[in-house]
């Protein structure tokens, strides 16, 4: 790998959101000495994303207090922040990028940091009242239809689904989420934690419907309801769609790079031109953790990869490897988990999912004496313990992780380390 350097080279990141942001900020941080140039499609400043499901839409925090970094701070790490511009198109052997101006740009390294889009259903575009949650602007478009409504209904039971559901429930909508799987969280969790969340939403009036199939949306020129497959019909003046997302692979694909499950790159983050890496959910990465490839809808991920193209463009060879971990905030709960639930693991609880506002609880995922994941619902301690356990490989005690009177620091075997 050799490093693109120079005062006179030029790096474009492609995507503000928080992998490109990242990106151009340590870039400069890890010896860049020319030109970055950082290309968003909003208008507004780089921004968190998780609370747009959370304090955002409840009101609690504006736009302004949910930015990434100051102008200021662009301006101090020499990053040129082009927003409310998108690239067209990549000319892969001029080596330059088409804005949607017209205007051309030329680059020595190209970063994509394209994200995702959200998947819809069939008429939403049409009908008013229909919205899915990835932007600033969805969340405000959402808190001004829920002031006026009265009932909601969410398709679809993940993390942005059930985390809107908390929300408007809290501002005193009627709610039912329906989700076609047949719990919620079942791709990224235990039916422990599923059972736990469906639970705690039945608790606070959410009407909690799985295995739910052929969702057809009702209304003229306004969303009236939601009809299932079996003719049952659920009206609704409000309809959030959180099904899960797509890569955008549009410029990489139009440019030839290749493409799958998100943009293929390798262990380095590089793509299949020497010339261009990629960042954050829209890559489809190696990991040798779990010996595949994987494509992660994080901010963790979208942070550690980016700071991983960052070293690698100014020639450091690092390879990307870090841990994945999560989190979620749903009424007075905070979900955090590490590691992916991949295969079949044995399961070890601590603490009592059935009384666990107070207290909370964390479910274990060993396989033999090792952690590979776990979920731990307001144990912050036990959260920051297990993401070292996992990372690092270590064998653990299987009678501490269980007992609610050992501390933390017996969760880990001394004798051994793998």
């Amino acid at each position: 790998m050799t490093a693109i350097q120079g005062s006179d080279k030029v790096c474009i990141v492609v995507g503000a959101g928080h992998a490109g942001s990242a990106l151009a900020v340590q870039l400069r941080k890890e010896g860049w000495s020319g030109r970055i140039v950082l290309i968003g499609a909003e208008s507004a400043l780089p921004y968190h994303r998780p609370p747009l499901s959370k304090a955002v839409l409840a009101g609690e925090k504006s736009l302004d207090a949910i930015a990434l970094r100051p102008l200021s701070h662009y301006a101090a790490s020499g990053v040129e922040l082009r927003q409310g511009e998108r690239v067209v198109a990549i000319d892969r052997q001029a080596q330059t990028v088409l804005l949607n101006g017209g205007e051309s740009l030329r680059y020595d390294a190209l970063a994509l940091c394209t994200g995702t889009v959200a998947r819809t259903l069939p008429r939403a575009s049409e009908l008013q009242g229909v919205f899915t949650l990835r932007t600033a602007e969805d969340a405000q478009r959402i808190r001004t239809a829920a002031a006026g409504a009265k009932r909601a209904v969410i398709v679809g039971g993940g993390y942005i689904g059930l985390e809107v559901a908390a929300v408007l429930r809290t501002q005193g909508l009627e709610v039912a989420v329906l989700e076609a799987a047949s719990r919620l969280l079942a791709r990224v969790a235990h039916p422990v934690v599923s059972d736990y969340f469906a639970a705690l939403h039945a608790r606070h009036g959410v009407t909690i419907l799985t295995g739910i199939g052929g969702i057809a949306l009702l209304g003229e020129s306004a969303v009236s309801g939601v009809r299932e497959a079996s003719g049952r019909i659920h009206p609704a003046d409000l309809v959030i769609v959180g099904i899960g997302v797509l890569p955008e692979l549009g410029l990489a694909r139009d440019a030839g790079l290749e493409v799958d499950n998100g943009i293929v790159v390798d262990a380095y983050a590089c793509t299949s031109d020497p010339h261009i890496y990629a960042a954050g959910d829209c890559t489809w990465h190696p990991s040798a953790r779990y010996g595949r490839r994987l494509r992660l809808e994080s901010v963790q991920n979208a942070l550690d990869q980016a700071r991983v193209v960052a070293a690698n463009l100014c020639g450091k060879q690092v390879l990307y490897e870090a841990l994945p971990w999560f989190w979620s905030d749903q009424y007075n709960i905070k979900l955090q988990s590490a590691g992916l639930l991949l295969e079949r693991e044995t399961l070890v609880l601590r603490g009592d999912p059935h009384h666990a506002e107070e207290s909370g609880f964390c479910a274990f995922h060993l396989r033999g004496e090792v952690m590979v994941a776990a979920d731990c619902i307001n144990r912050a301690k036990e959260f920051i313990t297990c993401k070292r356990l996992i990372a690092e490989r270590l064998r653990v005690n299987v009678q501490a992780l269980a007992d609610e009177n050992s501390g933390v620091d017996s969760f880990e075997r001394r004798d051994d380390v793998l």
